[in-house]
């Protein structure tokens, strides 16, 4: 089956607490020139979808679009309470000692920036999220193939149209081509006429 190399595939699928939505979108190329926009939070798993595009399209520029939508409340974020309320007490304490009073959120802004009151966990992608990622990734590859079949299928049809209306002139030209003949003739004629020197017939 000839398949284009243009075409545009989509899909979405659901791990808990979140929603993938792959784009996926193909121009001519001779070879695969592949690039991938995603969350940083999924970039180790970049490799992983570089195969799986690489295998099912093989050929054409290709740009991969991930997008993941939280269907939770979440942060990224987390606060060490315990922390926090131990340099809030520290703080309180010094101020007072040193006959200072400082505002709420001059308090605030000191301690949040405190070491290890506020963090930002390292965690790896989980399992439901990771599976979810690739399958959505393979069904729009999926869908993107399906779109260059159905553009290939056209390509052909119209090829082979040209095709039998080339067939289908050659035909129709035969009857002009005596008449052609003669013209180009009396043509050359007329011009030797105007020579003034005897010229082989």
């Amino acid at each position: 089956m000839i398949r284009s190399m243009t075409g545009f595939g989509k899909a979405e699928r659901l791990a808990p607490n979140k929603k993938f939505s792959v784009e996926i979108r193909s121009l001519n190329s001779k070879q695969l020139d592949l690039s991938i926009k995603m969350p940083s939070a999924y970039r180790s798993l970049e490799p992983e979808i570089r195969t799986l595009a690489t295998k099912a399209l093989q050929r054409g520029k290709v740009e991969i679009f991930v997008t993941a939508e939280s269907t939770a409340v979440e942060t990224s974020a987390h606060i060490n309470k315990e922390q926090f309320r131990a340099y809030v007490r520290q703080l309180s304490d010094a101020l007072t000692y040193a006959g200072m009073e400082a505002s709420f959120d001059a308090m605030m802004q000191s301690v949040l920036r405190m070491p290890d009151v506020v963090s930002t966990p390292n965690e790896t992608v989980p399992e439901e999220e990771h599976a979810a990622l690739l399958a959505a990734v393979e069904a729009a590859a999926a869908h993107l193939d399906a779109f260059r079949e159905q553009e290939g299928a056209i390509l052909i049809a119209d090829l082979l149209r040209r095709v039998e209306l080339i067939e289908q002139y050659k035909t129709e030209v035969v009857p002009f081509e005596k008449a052609r003949t003669e013209t180009v003739k009396a043509r050359i004629l007329d011009n030797l006429s105007k020579l003034a020197v005897d010229v082989d017939r």
